[in-house]
């Protein structure tokens, strides 16, 4: 459930009922500032934040968490204070992130801030790669990119970062907005908008609407907005507000950061140049699948915004490695698998296929799985990926999950579960293959028999 954000000073209690302000907590917490939600992982000296889940309630570990090392724990059931180290709040949830917002406002570091359908994580590592070689950057730790990872993430930000770098998330209209004015971005782009979380969104407008929150809170601010102008969807959206500076990237001359690609085979190579400047940059990745090219040209325009040289600017993206399972190259040994099943959707789906369709190989095996949250439209998705690999002739194409089975035929092979599709895929060697799926598919177990 969406929780919206409130503009107000919150009260806060000590067990020995001392009335504190958000600027006492906020001391509290210049004092102690490793924040866990998580009794697992406390360390000593840090402030526990009790939240609440559907199955779950925070409060009831208190006490573990200060014996576990906690300093203070922060609770918002009065039947759990038991002494000082308690404070009692309204809400455990709105007092995380309106400290996060609190201590946001304290930061005078330019924030750079990232969504969209496809490749926010992908980018933000990017950027962070391309940042860290002349900055002290921070940078979204994994998909802590909502509700309770953006105020996390900001409050693990110290005095002496020089440059953060925020991922936002959403599935519900609202909630970048709700993100973003907590973040307060400086800087920002949306990576691209396509089919995904439609059950959210209700409609690939929603999408638009949900990610162009970003381009909302840049354009009330005066932020600089990074665009990449070949896409007339992004277009379409800036062109309906108002910035007081836009920096363009993509593949026309028109734009101020222009790249090209030069290969992808499997590893992307690309050529860029500062719009009509005459010389021009190669860099060569480590990176996967064409479809990353317009991220890569994100970061480099990031990176000249905010003064690096492009030869620190090469430097970082060529040092970035991609990890868990995002357009990542695994050389097996028997096969070469392009892992890219953290996550999936119409639009992913069919830039993976594209890529894999252009990759020189000599046997080329597609595997897809289910993609989730689409909604009513997630019939005809899964039909449209189906004819669309169909289309491509690929030397042995699998489809697995419920959804894909709902249009099993003799051209293809079908299998309901990723069990099932372990057992018929365990033989193959000598292949190129692609596994792309939805998270909860949990295709690393098809990694595991390649």
């Amino acid at each position: 459930m969406l929780l919206f954000f409130v503009y107000k000073i919150t009260t806060f209690v000590l067990s020995n009922r001392v009335i504190m302000q958000i600027e006492k907590l906020y001391e509290i917490y210049k004092q102690f500032p490793s924040i866990f939600t998580d009794t697992r992982n406390i360390k000593e000296s840090s402030i526990f934040f009790a939240l609440k889940g559907a199955n779950f309630n925070g409060n009831t570990f208190a006490s573990q968490a200060l014996e576990s090392g906690a300093r203070y724990v922060v609770v918002d059931e009065e039947e759990f204070v038991k002494g000082e180290q308690y404070i009692l709040v309204e809400d455990v949830l709105k007092s995380l992130q309106e400290l996060a917002l609190y201590h946001r406002k304290q930061l005078t570091i330019p924030v750079v801030g990232i969504t969209g359908t496809n490749g926010k994580t992908t980018s933000k590592e990017l950027v962070y790669s391309v940042l860290s070689q002349q900055f002290r950057t921070y940078a979204t730790q994994g998909n802590l990119n909502n509700h309770i990872g953006v105020p996390l993430t900001l409050l693990s930000i110290d005095s002496t970062y020089e440059v953060a770098i925020i991922e936002m998330g959403a599935n519900h209209v609202g909630e970048i907005e709700f993100l973003a004015n907590i973040a307060c971005p400086t800087l920002g782009f949306i990576t691209n908008v396509g089919k995904a979380h439609l059950e959210g969104f209700g409609s690939f407008e929603g999408v638009k609407k949900t990610k162009g929150e970003l381009y909302d809170y840049l354009s009330q601010r005066g932020g600089t907005l990074f665009l990449q102008a070949d896409n007339p969807h992004l277009v379409e959206m800036a062109a309906q507000r108002e910035f007081s500076k836009i920096v363009k990237y993509g593949f026309t001359s028109t734009n101020d950061i222009v790249g090209k690609l030069l290969m992808a085979n499997p590893y992307l190579s690309i050529a860029w140049k500062e719009g009509r400047k005459s010389e021009t940059y190669e860099v060569y990745t480590q990176l996967t699948g064409s479809y990353n090219t317009e991220n890569i040209l994100a970061a480099i325009a990031v990176g000249l915004e905010l003064g690096m040289t492009p030869s620190s600017i090469n430097e970082g993206i060529a040092n970035y490695i991609p990890k868990n399972n995002r357009s990542q190259i695994t050389k097996t040994s028997r096969n070469t698998v392009v892992a890219d099943f953290y996550n999936a959707n119409a639009s992913s789906m069919a830039a993976a296929l594209d890529n894999m369709q252009v990759l020189t190989a000599e046997h080329k095996v597609v595997i897809l799985g289910d993609m989730f949250e689409l909604g009513d439209e997630a019939f005809e998705e899964h039909k449209n990926v189906i004819l669309k690999a169909k289309a491509l002739h690929f030397e042995r194409l699998i489809f697995v999950g419920k959804e894909f089975c709902k249009h099993q035929d003799e051209e293809a092979e079908f299998y309901k579960t990723t069990e099932e599709a372990a057992t018929a895929i365990s033989s193959l060697h000598d292949s190129f293959i692609l596994l792309k799926a939805s998270r909860g598919m949990a295709f690393e177990r098809l990694l595991e028999v390649l």
